[in-house]
């Protein structure tokens, strides 16, 4: 365990789940209030022995449910015998102190069990320092409760100012902590970026979603591959990047990523930039969406505020509906496909829709590309760079005066070529198959660009 993790694990707990329904609760939380707070009291390891709901305008200040509902609490805790109570909320310092206190268990909110999750999933060294900062910034106001023990770590000369307290030297150490932890995670991050750089020559596919919406398993069938899918929450934390040959286009790079959740801490987040620079730089997004589930739409919309978050809610995207596997019935197979027109359905577990999603994503990324067979003078390196660098080259012919260059290149970058170029076979891309479409004869310098220029390119 590292310097951050609680000793109040709730591995194998018994546990007892509070939820408090206030005026802007969502349908979801009307119909199925702590659906999903089991599944993650479930999924971090514990055992649920009992369920308290209350319906309140606003939050009690001092323990969020009230004098009258906190009694009600603790006798169901005794009842029950219960190690834990795990609130569906988020709790002040002050609130969870006040709670224990009276309740005479350990009380944890609904970031604090996410969290939970998230150490326990970590493997990799990027996901642990993530992780741990996450932790840190959600601990730092709580430290009179949580970490009298800290400073007992790295006590010695030097380390006490005169009359200074143990929470002001702990609350130095995380301060500290957290700025290692972000100087590290900023140097992975520049790694990252200098990686997917080094992928221009690449088209990038990133599949997001809910926790749990099969984007795993979705990646094992596009890709023939082996990522852990399994029926659990948040099974991936770091980002797995295959290569899927798809038809009509050729090869591109496939990421899956860890899934989202709603009211996912901001702070969580930010630690997990690193791992989501691939969503982030990606060329269209695969919002995929538990179709099954009956809070589909709540999920979607849980999904768009993180996109809103990380800045890229206007990246193209496109809406898959998995686990059509899962609902037999014709009737509402066809008022769901009703609800969502634009949406693909598949079940990536019995492959079904899957070429018909493989041609919607060739469809999508075609839309801002042109193939080209481009003939220029072979001693022209600088056009030649220049495709390479711009666009992706998909074969070279040379002879002794002429290269031939089959390549496909963003619709912006064409204007030089145009210009460069002695003549021009352009392909159409439409719905993701090549055609012949049209050639262009230049001359040098005094060519033409063509009609679906909008922001030409320089050398």
């Amino acid at each position: 365990m590292n310097s951050i993790d609680r000793k109040d694990r709730v591995l194998h707990e018994q546990v007892v789940l509070v939820g408090v329904l206030l005026p802007q609760s969502s349908k979801r939380d009307e119909d199925e209030p702590l659906l999903e707070l089991a599944g993650l009291a479930k999924t971090a390891g514990a055992i649920v022995v009992d369920e308290l709901l209350q319906r309140r305008e606003t939050p009690d200040k001092t323990t969020y449910i009230g004098k009258g509902k906190v009694d009600e609490l603790k006798l169901m805790v005794e009842g029950q015998d219960a190690d834990c109570v795990i609130f569906d909320n988020d709790l002040g310092p002050a609130q969870v102190r006040n709670l224990e206190k009276a309740i005479g268990v350990k009380v944890l909110d609904r970031t604090e069990l996410i969290l939970d999750i998230f150490a326990n999933r970590a493997q990799t060294h990027e996901a642990r320092l993530a992780v741990e900062l996450a932790q840190l910034q959600y601990s730092l106001p709580r430290l009179k409760r949580m970490w009298t023990h800290l400073s007992r770590l790295k006590m010695g000369i030097g380390m006490r100012g005169p009359g200074e307290k143990q929470l002001e030297v702990d609350r130095r150490l995380v301060e500290r902590r957290i700025h290692q932890l972000k100087t590290s995670l900023d140097g992975i991050l520049r790694r990252k970026g200098r990686q997917i750089e080094g992928r221009r020559g690449h088209l990038t596919v990133s599949l997001v979603g809910y926790t749990n919406a099969g984007k795993s398993t979705l990646l094992n069938t596009l890709t023939d591959s082996e990522a852990e899918a399994k029926d659990k929450l948040f099974t991936t934390l770091v980002t797995k990047t295959r290569r899927w040959h798809l038809p009509g286009w050729g090869p591109v790079l496939l990421s899956d990523t860890v899934g989202f959740i709603r009211d996912l801490p901001h702070h969580l987040i930010a630690s997990f930039e690193a791992t989501l620079e691939e969503t982030i730089q990606a060329d269209l997004l695969l919002h995929v969406v538990d179709v099954s589930s009956p809070t589909a739409d709540e999920q979607i919309a849980a999904v768009n505020q993180v996109l809103k978050d990380l800045g890229i809610e206007e990246k193209k995207t496109l809406l898959v509906l998995n686990k059509l596997d899962a609902i037999e019935d014709p009737a509402t197979r066809a008022n769901l496909k009703n609800r969502y027109p634009q949406g693909v359905f598949i079940s990536a577990k019995a492959g079904e829709g899957i070429q018909e999603l493989a041609f919607c994503v060739s469809e999508a990324l075609s839309r801002d590309f042109l193939e080209l067979d481009v003939e220029a003078p072979i001693e022209n390196g600088r056009l030649i760079a220049y495709l390479a660098d711009k666009g992706e080259v998909l074969s070279k012919q040379y002879d002794e005066s002429t290269a031939r260059i089959h390549c496909r290149i963003p619709k912006e970058f064409i204007g030089p070529v145009e210009r460069e170029a002695e003549k021009i076979h352009y392909r159409s891309l439409t719905n993701g198959h090549p055609a012949d479409h049209a050639t262009h004869e230049t001359n040098g310098n005094n060519g033409h660009a063509a009609e679906t220029n909008k922001e030409e390119g320089e050398f």
